[in-house]
């Protein structure tokens, strides 16, 4: 059985082990310990059901836990949701990714900027698995208003959104995408290193 001690003692970097170990009472756990107020804890259970479900189909049975948290007053607990929901697509065979779609691409338009990063970048990871979502996908990322972002954000957030439409380029191409990034390629906000990046991507 899992304990704190245990997994707090592993190193972010290095869990893949400990998660191939996991036991069915053990990410029963872990999905408790989503809900601590300890960050540590929270974010070690976090990290550790993400890793599990890269190579394993027993965290998707907890889909409703995670939809749940995209209820959250809690921007953290929203995160949460919305990535372990998009690592777990993969297995998502009943198509419940696909009721979801549209209340999980509300949250590119969150009222904090983190969590607006985290669904977007998430949506990188359900490409491959959810081809035919992809123009939902794109339509709603290229109709993001970048300019009434703050300033501060709107490089990070048009790289982010960026990598996700050259990922969905690659399985359905798209005119309105390609329009998009020679956009973005030619315009202000990206400069010369970050254009330079996303040309290495495609």
């Amino acid at each position: 059985m899992i304990t704190i001690e245990k997994m707090l003692s592993y190193e972010i970097n290095n869990l893949s082990w400990l998660a191939d170990s996991l036991h069915a009472d053990d990410i029963d756990q872990l999905i408790k310990w989503l809900g601590e107020k300890d960050d540590t804890i929270r974010y070690s259970s976090f990290l550790l059901l993400q890793e599990r479900s890269r190579e394993h189909n027993d965290v998707y049975p907890y889909w409703d836990v995670f939809l749940n948290k995209l209820h959250s007053s809690n921007s953290y607990q929203r995160s949460i949701g919305l990535m372990l929901m998009a690592e777990n697509a993969k297995w998502d065979k009943e198509g419940r990714f696909d009721e979801a779609i549209d209340f999980l691409l509300s949250f590119c338009d969150d009222e904090k900027p983190i969590t607006v990063r985290q669904c977007i970048q998430s949506l990188c990871k359900v490409v491959p698995y959810k081809r035919h979502l992809c123009a939902k996908i794109a339509h709603k990322l290229v109709s993001i208003e970048i300019m009434k972002r703050k300033e501060t954000q709107r490089k990070i957030l048009l790289l982010d959104i960026l990598n996700v439409l050259i990922a969905i380029k690659k399985q359905e191409p798209a005119d309105k995408i390609d329009i998009y990034i020679s956009n973005a390629m030619t315009g202000e906000i990206l400069d010369k290193k970050a254009k330079r990046e996303i040309l290495k991507l495609m």
